[in-house]
């Protein structure tokens, strides 16, 4: 009799502990958060740790930590030309890896279109390992008891147990300061900040889809060729990025030549780079005489540069 009991009892704490566990996991019926009143993450895409080609300094005007960007001004937009020879304007969001970070979509279970009002997830901020601007999506399979946003929170995702399936789709999502500013799209889309969680707050960040992105081989962002003119070659003293690219006299027109344009099979808005003589500037005009321009830095960089103006 004593024996039952005593196992009895074990059963009854052991189901005990597992319910507790399941609960601790499982957020169903957990508070929810509203991303109207969350905090919002400070972000610095110009600091020694996020920035490359872009580094503030106390002399180039760039915005401090946090403060709101205009990336229709300064160093943050080109106009550069077509593999036909004429105008594309593109932005400038620095060096990328091709390796993409992951942003966490939450759908119901079996659905085809993502949970309405839910944030997308995100782990990493722009200086912090890992940090890319494009992300591979990895799908969420959530309960019907699931509360839109009541996980807030790339830890707390993977903790409760969910379906997850990465999968080969890529998003050109730059995270940006609160109150930052990139008016164009190509297509005329919307051009208005976007919201994802991080760590219960919320980061906000642009959307670029002039293009279906894929991974390459499944992991990879893809890439296609620019080539560009600098100032001064980047071998000479104070020569590459920091001299700026050459422009025609009086105009923001640069001989960058991107080898393709949204539409094409091959576009991706992140651009392998090599870098022209400058002694073949008047050459360069479009695709065809750009092959026959001397090149004296291949492939050095990997620039997310999203393209947003092509000439007709």
């Amino acid at each position: 009799m004593h024996t039952n009991f005593t196992a009895a009892r074990a059963r009854l704490l052991l189901a005990a502990g597992l319910t507790s566990i399941l609960a601790a996991a499982a957020p169903a019926g957990a508070a929810t958060m509203d991303p109207g009143k969350a905090a919002v993450a400070s972000v610095d895409r110009f600091s020694k740790e996020a920035g490359h080609l872009q580094l503030r300094t106390d002399s180039n005007g760039i915005p401090g930590p946090n403060q709101p960007v205009d990336f229709d001004t300064g160093p943050f937009t080109t106009q550069g030309l077509s593999p036909q020879g004429k105008p594309v304007r593109y932005y400038n969001f620095d060096v990328q890896s091709t390796t993409p970070a992951t942003v966490y979509v939450l759908y119901r279970a079996g659905a085809m279109e993502p949970l309405a009002g839910q944030l997308p997830i995100i782990d990493e901020l722009p200086g912090e390992p890992g940090y890319n601007d494009f992300r591979q999506v990895t799908k969420v399979s959530v309960p019907a008891s699931y509360e839109v946003n009541s996980i807030v929170d790339g830890a707390a995702l993977k903790a409760a147990g969910y379906k997850m399936e990465k999968t080969d789709a890529i998003r050109n999502m730059p995270v940006v300061p609160d109150g930052s500013v990139a008016r164009h799209r190509l297509g005329g889309a919307d051009a208005g900040l976007q919201s994802a969680w991080y760590h219960g707050k919320v980061a906000r960040f642009f959307a670029f889809n002039e293009t279906a992105l894929r991974a390459a081989n499944g992991e990879d962002v893809p890439i296609s060729p620019i080539s560009v003119f600098f100032n001064i070659n980047p071998d000479q003293a104070n020569g590459g990025p920091a001299s700026g690219f050459r422009k025609e006299p009086g105009s923001s027109q640069t001989h960058n030549v991107v080898a393709t344009l949204p539409g094409n099979l091959s576009y991706s808005p992140l651009w392998v780079v090599s870098v022209f003589d400058t002694a073949d500037w008047p050459m360069v005009h479009d695709l065809d005489s750009a092959s026959n321009a001397k090149i004296v830095a291949a492939s050095v960089a990997t620039v997310n540069c999203p393209i947003y103006f092509v000439t007709q």
